[in-house]
């Protein structure tokens, strides 16, 4: 709520219908005036009446403090204004009457028939007082002034509060639509405000797992290659140091590979982290920052493309496996994004097989098609039981959510499971537009 509404809230707390206590010390007020005129205006209607003074002081007093209930009863406050007119009491009344009747809330028909009401009768009453005292010689001027004095009269006691009660009302409906547009406003502004906070938590979220598939896509695979070459060094130290020292090359290669592709992720990192702070101050901004890191994702970085494919699998051939790559279709350039996947793609199902498969046959399809490229990395079964684990390689699990989450985000497809002989086969495609 805003503040203007918690002041409208606060200020609920009047007596009976009073929404607060100046008005109704207000209305008592001018109910109070109104009983002393029309007790005032009662004597001269008495005598005239020819009843006692008493009667006409007490009726003026009981038909002015009619004006206490004109917020409550409007409508009843004209009509008592209107009866009493031919008596020539109630003029306070009269004008209070049609101005909270033509503020509040009734329907124009009912407000125009009650005012038309009140000019009439005042017109008439006034019409005929002005005649009288002419015919008594009180006044001296020409038969023009009769219908001009009963003209003004009524339009004077009329229009004004009529007029001055439909600008109070309208503005008083606008201040209030104000009021509620103002509240709307603000309920919507805290729901933006708690989706924004939702979007950046799932921008967050998006972001730690890109980070996570990226340090997984980027550490495995070499330091997979890694433990296998440093393993056949340990076996062959001796008996061949010629290829001792080769594999060891291989080991250092593998190594510092590993460490610049690390520093280049730490390094978009920390870039990312520093233009977060900048937009602190600012959480929409750093939200929408946030989104547009998640949404751009490696496209904005240099990575892999599928021209290092055979250099990749060369690796793979250096470290001892048996692998086989054949490309078909007519080759072409893609999307940063979706060399990228299909590059990791491969990285990774290499991977998998140097940890659980080591030593099997594999084999590394590659197909340019007309709106798609496919892949395929299909293995063996191990030549020996325990072959899988000689070089005790750990497996976090995460290697194939990672290839499905990478190309799914690319609208591909990706399947994944053994063989009818005991290997694995690893099968994606993905739009090349």
């Amino acid at each position: 709520m805003t503040t203007t509404g918690e002041e409208h809230a606060r200020a609920l707390t009047g007596p009976w219908w009073w929404a607060r206590w100046r008005s109704a010390v207000l209305d008592g007020s001018l109910a109070l005036v109104s009983a002393v005129e029309c007790g005032a205006e009662g004597i001269p209607f008495a005598r005239d009446a020819g009843v006692p003074v008493s009667v006409g002081v007490v009726f003026g007093v009981l038909a002015g403090s009619v004006l206490l209930v004109r917020r409550k009863w409007p409508i009843a406050v004209v009509l008592v204004a209107i009866a009493i007119t031919p008596a020539q009491m109630g003029f306070l009344m009269g004008i209070v009457g049609l101005y909270t009747l033509a503020a509040c809330e009734l329907p124009r028909r009912i407000i125009v028939a009650l005012a038309g009401m009140s000019l009439v009768g005042t017109m008439i009453v006034t019409f005929v007082r002005v005649r009288q005292d002419m015919a008594r010689g009180d006044l001296t001027l020409g038969d023009w002034f009769v219908p001009f004095a009963s003209i003004t009269t009524s339009l004077g006691l009329t229009a004004p509060p009529l007029l001055l009660g439909l600008y109070v009302g309208a503005r008083r409906r606008l201040m209030e639509s104000l009021r509620e547009r103002a509240d709307s406003l603000e309920r919507e502004l805290q729901l933006l405000a708690e989706r924004a906070e939702e979007r950046a938590e799932w921008a967050r979220n998006e972001e730690r797992t890109r980070i996570a598939r990226e340090m997984h896509d980027v550490v495995a695979h070499r330091v997979s290659l890694m433990v296998v070459h440093a393993a056949a060094l340990q076996a062959v130290a001796r008996k061949d140091p010629e290829k001792a020292v080769k594999n060891a090359a291989l080991v250092g290669d593998m190594g510092r590979q590993a460490l610049t592709e690390l520093r280049e992720m730490l390094g978009v990192l920390r870039a990312g982290e520093s233009a977060g702070r900048r937009a602190a101050a600012v959480p929409l901004a750093a939200v929408g920052l946030a989104a547009a890191r998640v949404a751009s994702g490696a496209a904005e970085e240099e990575g892999p493309c599928l021209e290092e494919l055979e250099e990749l699998v060369g690796q793979s051939a250096a470290a001892g496996m048996v692998v086989d790559l054949s490309v078909e279709g007519e080759v072409r350039s893609y999307a940063a994004e979706v060399e990228q996947t299909a590059y990791r793609v491969v990285q990774e199902a290499l991977t998998n097989v140097h940890k659980h498969a080591a030593g099997a046959k594999t084999y590394v399809r590659l197909a340019h098609r007309g709106g798609e490229i496919a892949m395929q990395v299909e293995n063996g079964p191990p030549p020996e039981p325990g072959s899988a684990s000689a070089a005790g390689l750990p497996s976090g699990g995460n290697g194939l959510v990672g290839m499905r989450e990478r190309v799914l985000a690319l609208g591909g497809v990706f399947v994944s499971g053994p063989t009818d002989v005991g290997g694995f086969r690893v099968s994606a495609v993905i739009p090349a537009v």
